[in-house]
Formats: structure tokens, C-alpha cells, sequence
């Protein structure tokens, strides 16, 4: 097989063990930063974005803790303008079996640089799209975040990434 069709084919379709999905041809895989990680990419950047966004598939096992905390954590990263506080509003649905909830979040980037660091992100004008996939092995949680500009270019590309979620 050519080295470059194999690399196409690695970039297009992941298998995870448990969780399957197909990732658009234009995102770039890398290699995942640690073993928490299932795959990694990074879709296009849009026009005037000074950074790429990425897309990281993260699988822990099973875990404590409720979608929401989940959730909550998530728009804890994030600073966001004081005269209109976040008004997440997660959305469930069921994709090839799988209940999958989904939020939305803007503002500025604020998590931890690494788990359990003082150190913290200052990126304004982020935005994060994320998702957990609850499966009979534990929960897959998928988040797309990078400036809002790439973030929106990508969404559509997103969706489609979530609706080939598959568990085998």
C-alpha cells in the first residue's frame, strides 16, 4: 500500500477499540500528547486566526461523575462577559445508539495549561464546542476549541464527525 494512502486512510477513519469515527480528510491527525487521549486533530484554521483549533478525543474509563459535572467543568474554563453570564444549555440526542450531549461556550480560554497546574490559559475571544459520548465501557468526551472564527468554520465538520460516532 502507498505510504501516502495509508496516511489518508489513518487520517479518515480511527478506531478506537470501543468508539469508532470517521474524521473529515481535511483535519490533520497528530499524534495524541498522552495516554488519556484517544486521537487528536487539527482542522483547518480560518482566515486573520493567529492559532489552529483543535479536536481531541479523551477516554478515561469508567468515571465518577454526571454528564453535568462534566459540563460544568467545561464552562469553567471559560471567562465570560459579567453583564451576560453563560446560559449553557446542553442538547441530548442519539447518534448510531449512543446518547450523546453537546454544549457551546465563548468567551476566554481559561483552563489549566496542564491537569492539577496553576498555570492558566489567558486566550480571549475562544470558543469551544464539546460533546460526552456515554458508552458501555465509560463515557468519550470530544472537544473542538481554538479562536471563534476557526471553531465556527469547523462546526458544520464537527457535526458530521459526531454523527459517525459508532460503537463496536
Amino acid at each position: 500500500m502507498h505510504a501516502a494512502f495509508a496516511t489518508l486512510l489513518l487520517a479518515a477513519f480511527v478506531q478506537t477499540g470501543t468508539l469508532t469515527f470517521t474524521a473529515p480528510a481535511e483535519w490533520k491527525p497528530r499524534p495524541a500528547a498522552s495516554t488519556m487521549r484517544v486521537a487528536e486533530f487539527v482542522p483547518a484554521r480560518a482566515a486573520g486566526d493567529a492559532e489552529d483549533a483543535d479536536v481531541i478525543v479523551y477516554f478515561f474509563g469508567r468515571m465518577p461523575g454526571s454528564v453535568q459535572a462534566n459540563i460544568d467543568r467545561w464552562v469553567g474554563q471559560f471567562k465570560t462577559d459579567p453583564s451576560s453570564p453563560a446560559k449553557i444549555v446542553p442538547e441530548t440526542t442519539t447518534i448510531n445508539g449512543l446518547k450523546v450531549t453537546t454544549m457551546a461556550i465563548e468567551g476566554t480560554y481559561i483552563a489549566e495549561v496542564k491537569p492539577g497546574s496553576a498555570e492558566r490559559y489567558n486566550k480571549p475571544n475562544f470558543r469551544m464546542r464539546a460533546a460526552v459520548v456515554e458508552t458501555p465501557k465509560g463515557p468519550y468526551f470530544i472537544k473542538l476549541t481554538g479562536p471563534i472564527a476557526s471553531v465556527k468554520q469547523v462546526s458544520a465538520a464537527f457535526d458530521q464527525f459526531l454523527k459517525s460516532l459508532k460503537f463496536q
